[in-house]
């Protein structure tokens, strides 16, 4: 169940339970929410009974499914660090989104698609996380991400659409981990300016990728124990004040979030009065408000899957919150023994972790590692 470094530097030991925690909670918010996502509230009470559900449920064949949500979700760690190790194999520069849309056109082959423009992604580059089975299944996978991956031109990494469907946001996680890897502080504006990139690849509206910017902080917040009710409005609006028009309708979301969770309305009513989940703006705010008024982990992501929307990936992505925010140990146990793919999902969160320390550069570099990094991640 470990990464390529099976024993985790000592100072790296405190970020390890967050790094699982973030994509661990986020596959379990996912596989929480599964059953319920095209339901309507009404539905879900009238299927669960009146505090909705609460406990994985039957999903694509057995419980604790993951989705298209943490199925991207790993395929975007898996870009990431492919175009590390990509920088250090060539004298090129190294452009990590377009790392990061080779990986996307590896999980489009796993869901049966093919890219029409681009080069279909070779047998010997296609590495260790497509070789899983599991990830092999179309779990309601987005239209706008499938047709964007579909019909996009060769080189090109800007989607033709004006989508703002949340399928850019709830993906980004790992984009926030991998800003925290390497030093002490986070490379925040690095990691904004990335998710705005990556979101972009498949959803074109400026809010479906101005809000992946705002999940990239929040989980960079979320991660070094601040205080997001404190924190959340002036970080966001310092860093997404750079979009500027483009950032209004996500700013207002969380501003009502915000407001929300420091009212007395009702739960239900409140997500109720942040919208059902689809678009960008509407998860992340929902999202937002469950991580705020969230007891435990438990309470959070069950409040974020029961409301007649997109359940799945505001569990998801509340999940990625609060994983980040009290680490792995928050998760349930018996959630987590049940998680499809806990094992590869736990791999691939250390191998997140660590791999900037991996030796692998011309200064200190490992042959025998080197190997086992280049068969696990082949960069080309």
């Amino acid at each position: 169940m470990a990464g390529l470094i099976a024993n985790v530097p000592r100072d790296l030991a405190p970020r390890q339970s967050r790094f699982r925690g973030c994509l661990l909670g986020g596959a379990v918010g996912d596989a929480l929410g599964a059953p319920v996502e095209f339901m309507t509230r009404a539905q879900i009470d009238s299927t669960f009974g009146p505090d909705g559900i609460q406990d994985f449920a039957p999903a694509y064949g057995g419980l604790g499914r993951i989705t298209d949500d943490t199925q991207m979700s790993l395929f975007t760690a898996d870009g990431l660090i492919r175009a590390w190790v990509a920088s250090h194999h060539t004298e090129w520069f190294v452009h990590v989104a377009t790392e990061v849309k080779s990986a996307y056109l590896r999980w489009l082959l796993t869901q049966g698609y093919e890219p029409r423009h681009e080069p279909v992604p070779k047998e010997d580059s296609l590495g260790w996380l497509y070789e899983h089975p599991e990830l092999h299944h179309a779990r309601a996978p987005g239209n706008t991400c499938l047709s964007s991956l579909i019909e996009m031109g060769e080189g090109e990494l800007r989607a033709m659409n004006d989508s703002k469907g949340c399928g850019g946001v709830m993906r980004v996680a790992p984009v926030a981990l991998a800003a925290m890897v390497g030093g002490d502080f986070p490379r925040t504006e690095e990691a904004s300016d990335r998710a705005y990139e990556i979101a972009g690849i498949t959803h074109g509206h400026p809010t479906g990728k101005v809000a992946a910017c705002g999940l990239a902080l929040l989980v960079i917040l979320a991660a070094r124990d601040e205080d997001l009710r404190v924190a959340a409005r002036p970080v966001l609006s310092v860093y997404l004040s750079e979009y500027g028009e483009e950032a209004k309708e996500t700013m207002r979301a969380v501003d009502h979030a915000l407001t929300l969770a420091d009212s007395d309305v009702d739960r239900k009513e409140a997500i109720a009065q942040l919208g059902e989940g689809w678009v960008a703006e509407e998860a992340l705010a929902i999202s937002l408000y469950c991580a705020l008024v969230a007891r435990d982990f438990r309470d959070g992501v069950t409040l974020a899957v029961n409301h007649g929307g997109d359940s799945d990936s505001t569990g998801a992505i509340t999940g990625n919150i609060l994983g980040a925010r009290w680490g792995v140990e928050a998760i349930p146990p018996e959630w987590l023994a049940a998680l499809e793919l806990r094992e590869v999902i736990t791999e691939i969160a250390d191998d997140l972790l660590t791999h900037r320390d991996w030796p692998i550069t011309e200064a200190d570099r490992d042959p025998a590692f080197d190997e086992r990094v280049m068969a696990k991640y082949p960069p080309f």
